[in-house]
């Protein structure tokens, strides 16, 4: 009986020989394709037949595109199982997937990006609350703290940390800040355990926003979340305060956040992630008072390789027991 075929889109950098290893069960393929229109001709033709599960990286959207209808329409009806390469998924469409004959089953990689990522949120917490980021650039043109001298910055003891979403990342950064003297408040759609909350305050949406002296976004992006945080969001909250995003960048409207910036609402900002990746809005760009980076949530030799494992065990799962150890939340009951 021949193998089933495991595409994989994207690339392994660091967990190969874990995905080598998948070929006891499995015959290991990639496409031919190198662009979204040859893809879904590749599937059409026939080309993928037979492929029960797929490897995904967020970078493959540049041979596949996004995961809408169309693509899902054109998979073929082999796949069963899509392992996705991240915490966040918002490139496909899993309604869609959920609705396909037969579904298409996809699977994240939670837990493992938490501390990375939540380090990261810290990273730019205190860069952005102290006002680093002139400074940073003034010492490498020889002008030392700059000239003139930025305004001082602000300690994180004793501030308000609001975090909207708090999920695994969220609560990771929580205890970490903690540690800082920060106190935490929270919104998600439904209250956490007292366990889960470990302390934190939860609280009504416009309370967080009128409480907090940071703001992070940790929330998934969808269709409930994008631009959750704009121009009426922002006058409900203290003036100067520090908004950051580990998140999505669609969460939150960059032109808004601009505006916000150069009228003193927001005094700084910590930005890992941006609604066009990897443009970024002009307005952040000539902005001294954001911390910029460019998507290194995750971006460690451990984080990255724990990733490429976890997702590579969710294939093994879902061909050798017919479900994956991951499944995304939509499909929890799938």
């Amino acid at each position: 009986m021949a193998k089933p075929k495991v595409l994989l889109l994207g690339k392994i950098d660091h967990a190969t020989q874990t995905w080598e290893n998948l070929s006891d069960i499995a015959e290991l393929i990639q496409p031919q394709s190198t662009n979204r229109a040859d893809f879904i001709a590749e599937c059409k033709s026939g080309g993928l037949d037979g492929v029960a599960a797929c490897y995904r990286t967020f970078a493959s959207a540049s041979i596949t595109g996004p995961w809408d209808e169309e693509l899902i329409a054109a998979l073929p009806r082999s796949l069963l199982w899509c392992s996705h390469n991240g915490a966040g998924y918002d490139q496909i469409d899993v309604a869609a997937c959920s609705a396909r004959d037969p579904p298409l089953r996809v699977a994240n990689v939670p837990v493992v990006p938490d501390d990375a990522t939540a380090d990261t949120a810290v990273f730019l917490i205190l860069g952005a609350l102290r006002g680093f980021n002139t400074s940073l650039f003034a010492a490498r043109e020889g002008k030392w703290r700059g000239q003139p001298p930025p305004p001082l910055g602000h300690d994180p003891q004793g501030k308000t940390l609001g975090i909207l979403g708090m999920g695994g990342i969220g609560r990771n950064m929580m205890r970490k800040c903690e540690a800082f003297g920060m106190k935490a408040i929270y919104h998600n759609r439904k209250k956490l355990s007292e366990e889960m909350a470990g302390g934190a305050e939860y609280v009504g949406f416009e309370e967080l926003l009128a409480r907090s002296d940071v703001l992070s976004l940790n929330l998934p992006l969808n269709k409930n979340t994008r631009h959750i945080i704009s121009t009426p969001e922002f006058t409900k909250m203290k003036r100067g305060i520090v908004i950051i995003n580990t998140a999505r960048g669609a969460v939150m409207d960059e032109s808004a956040l601009v505006s916000a910036l150069e009228s003193g609402q927001v005094a700084s900002a910590g930005l890992d992630v941006y609604e066009e990746e990897p443009k970024i809005h002009e307005g952040l760009l000539k902005n001294p008072h954001v911390m910029l980076l460019p998507h290194m949530g995750t971006w460690s030799q451990e984080t990255q390789e724990e990733m490429e494992k976890w997702c590579i065990g969710n294939i093994r799962a879902g061909l050798e027991t017919g479900k994956l150890k991951s499944p995304v939340p939509e499909q929890a009951d799938l």
